[in-house]
């Protein structure tokens, strides 16, 4: 085998044997580049972690090697080697084992000794790039969480705005409220027009109508005794109107459905009247199905559509919902008709169910002033009238056909109109305080009056006075619900007891108010009402008026002789703002924080409505709002607990030590436990405020029958803000009373 080959042409050089390699101190055959430090600890680092690695698959692997030997040693076993699979790799390791049998044993050692580490090297590489691969997908694992995560929590365009920008804000804010300001129409500054005089000039563009019943698609089909009919439009659009409310109460009751389908077969043609007897037959089901697709897919339109939408409504506002009083731009309030549909009412109203027809431009009267501009009716179609009258306040009017009431169009709340129309009736109620002494000590006489009607008078004006009764309208047989009120009382609606719950002359009273609300209540009235109560009811049946000589006309006359303006109503509306005065009085305290001065203003308003029998049923999301709220309570409980038990080791901290870290740690642990009370004692406050409002409507009262300037002079003078009693529409409205009412106002 000779000497050593220098290169050739391949510029290979025969290999050195390993004894050779490490006698000789020469340089290392390739220089590798320098690394820096940190690249250097880096690669230790790596070095170590694969040596370790290795160390431990090396001991699995002799463990495995030494468990088969002694498998394959033990006695009774019998061995096959099994041949790989791979052909071509067999080949080349029997050749290289053929090759070195040839070979001397030293070089045979040597040659053993280089392949045992060529095959240690190999297994290495592969264990170092297994091992790279392993951390390569940790690593992409580790990186694919984050965006998952992010993905799963909903991203946020919007960006926190600045101070500078929320600055902004602010002041753009308060400058559209000055320009706002400026252009109000303060009316309550100009003199006032000769009396019955309400405008001067009016122009409209008239009421903008609905559109009409678009027929149901082909695919949408109702059944009739399990068969599919077609229905003419006009009885297609009735059957509409009930599919809609299937999900309501409504529905179920025995006076709406029977209302309903009475006035759903005067739509019906001959022949559905013919087919059609008996509603317990009828399947609205696909009608019922479609109208909540169109609920549904209502409530999922994009942001888009919903600008669409908006801005399509707005142009009708512009165009409708103005008018020129007196050359001022007011807005009107209720300026688009209401459409066809299924008559409610409130409470158990007899008339539930029945049609509320479409109004057409020939039920519609039109009020303007001669100069301005008449409005065009829809196209093929006519006014019923035009009229200029300024001595009424609607813009146009018609007759509905479920109770034949008038139906007005109007200004807004906060116009002219309405405004002028709220100061008088609080002016009157003000001016009945400076006589109500007398005429109460005139109606106590005249309940030992000899006439009978003059004693009926008193007591009902008792009545009136005392339990804030309406006075009640007279109606014709069957026009309305059977409503009554202080003067149509029947005897069937009240009760004498001499003596109950411990107290004497007792009146029950139960019977429908306005709007079919039940009034009930039981109150001990003097000894003379009482004896005139009896005498009223003698030899009368339950259906008998008990004031048979007395109706509100009378009354109201008599009222007028009194004081100019006032009524009956007028007692109400004095009643009730005297009672919220008083009760300010009485619960307001300076001292309490906003949330108690809140919660006295609302239970001084509660009085007022339970005076006024102002009466709602529960929401039906109250529970749950109840429980949700409650909730909190408890939550904000269990913090208030931790910041205290925080607060303590702080001092306790503090005693140890005179760190000022520790000082300044403690004060923020006592703003924490503060800010915890106060949220917990605002939270509670708001829990027994709903719950006393369960049943009772505030805003009816707040809205009609409180004088705003009491709410006004209590909100300055308690320095609560008025945007906690009043809303934007109802500081609107009240604009008046908020310009004009000074610290020392009194009702």
């Amino acid at each position: 085998m000779g000497g050593e080959k220098k290169g050739g042409k391949n510029g290979k050089t025969k290999r050195k044997s390993p004894s050779k390699e490490r006698s000789s101190g020469d340089a290392p055959r390739s220089k590798k580049p320098e690394k820096n430090k940190d690249e250097a600890a880096e690669m230790s680092e790596k070095d170590q972690k694969r040596k370790a690695s290795r160390k431990v698959k090396t001991l699995k692997t002799e463990t495995f090697e030494s468990e088969m030997e002694d498998f394959v040693r033990a006695p009774g076993h019998v061995t096959v080697k099994a041949e790989p699979e791979d052909g071509d790799f067999v080949a080349e390791k029997r050749g290289r084992k053929r090759v070195r049998e040839s070979e001397p044993a030293e070089s045979t050692a040597c040659s053993s000794s280089s392949v045992k580490k060529r095959k240690k090297v190999k297994e290495e590489e592969e264990e170092v790039r297994d091992e790279g691969q392993r951390v390569e997908t940790m690593q992409k694992k580790k990186k694919k969480k984050p965006k998952e995560e992010k993905a799963e929590q909903p991203v946020s365009s919007k960006r926190k705005k600045t101070k500078e920008e929320i600055e902004a804000a602010k002041l753009l804010k308060i400058k559209m409220k000055e320009e706002e300001e400026k252009q109000r129409w303060r009316w309550w500054e100009e003199e006032k027009y000769e009396d019955g005089v309400k405008w001067k000039f009016l122009e409209q563009k008239g009421p903008y109508f609905p559109p009409e019943y678009q027929p149901l698609p082909d695919n949408v089909k109702f059944y009739y005794n399990g068969e599919a009919v077609k229905l003419s439009p006009a009885a297609e659009e009735v059957a509409l109107f009930f599919a809609q409310m299937l999900d309501h109460d409504y529905t179920t009751k025995d006076v709406f459905r029977n209302n309903f389908f009475k006035d759903w077969r005067k739509e019906m043609s001959l022949e559905e009247r013919t087919l059609i007897t008996d509603l317990n037959k009828c399947d609205f089901g696909e009608l019922f199905a479609m109208h909540q697709e169109k609920v549904q897919a209502r409530r999922n339109i994009s942001k888009e559509e919903k600008q669409v939408i908006k801005e399509a409504n707005q142009k009708i506002v512009e165009e409708y919902g103005f008018c020129l009083l007196d050359h001022h731009r007011e807005r009107i309030g209720n300026f688009k008709i209401e459409p066809p549909g299924l008559f409610r009412g409130r409470g158990e109203h007899p008339k539930q169910g029945m049609l509320k027809k479409r109004i057409q431009p020939e039920d519609v009267i039109i009020n303007c002033s001669k100069d301005s501009r008449i409005p065009e009716p829809p196209a093929g179609h006519k006014w019923k009238e035009v009229r200029h009258d300024n001595t009424v306040t609607w813009l146009a009017s018609w007759t509905e056909n479920v109770q034949g009431s008038f139906k007005y169009v109007m200004l807004n709340a906060n116009s002219k109109l309405k405004g002028e129309k709220d100061w008088e009736k609080y002016e009157v109620a003000r001016r009945l305080k400076s006589c109500v002494d007398q005429i109460r000590a005139q109606y106590k006489q005249d309940l030992k009056s000899k006439q009978m009607s003059i004693r009926q008078r008193a007591v009902a004006l008792y009545f009136i006075d005392k339990l804030a009764l309406r006075a009640g309208n007279e109606k014709e047989e069957g026009e309305t619900a059977d409503t009554v009120g202080c003067c149509s009382l029947r005897v069937e609606h009240i009760a004498l007891h001499p003596k109950l719950d411990g107290e004497e002359n007792v009146v029950e009273f139960d019977f429908l108010g306005k709007d079919c609300i039940r009034y009930y209540n039981k109150v001990p009235v003097t000894k003379r009402v009482f004896k005139n109560l009896k005498l009223f009811m003698d030899n009368k049946q339950g259906g008998d008026d008990l004031f048979d000589c007395l109706n509100t006309s009378v009354l109201n006359k008599y009222l007028t002789s009194l004081m100019a303006g006032l009524t009956a109503k007028v007692f109400r509306t004095y009643n009730a703002s005297i009672t919220l005065q008083e009760q300010l009085k009485e619960l307001s305290n300076m001292s309490d924080n906003e949330a108690e001065k809140l919660l006295s203003y609302n239970r001084a308003n509660r009085a007022v409505a339970v005076l006024c029998n102002h009466q709602r049923a529960p929401p039906k999301t109250f529970e749950q709002s109840m429980a949700n709220l409650q909730a909190k309570i408890d939550s904000r409980k269990e913090q208030l607990g931790l910041a205290k038990s925080e607060l303590k080791q702080a001092k306790k901290e503090l005693k140890t030590s005179s760190d000022s870290k520790l000082q300044a740690t403690l004060e923020k642990k006592k703003k924490a436990v503060q800010r915890c009370e106060e949220q917990l004692l605002k939270m509670e406050i708001q829990a027994t405020d709903r719950e006393e409002n369960k049943q009772i409507a505030l805003g009816t009262s707040k809205l009609n029958y409180l004088d705003p300037r009491i709410s006004v002079a209590w909100c300055k003078n308690m320095e609560v803000p008025l945007e906690k009693i009043y809303n934007k529409t109802q500081r609107e409205k009240f604009a008046w009373a908020i310009d004009m009412t000074e610290l020392d106002f009194f009702f």
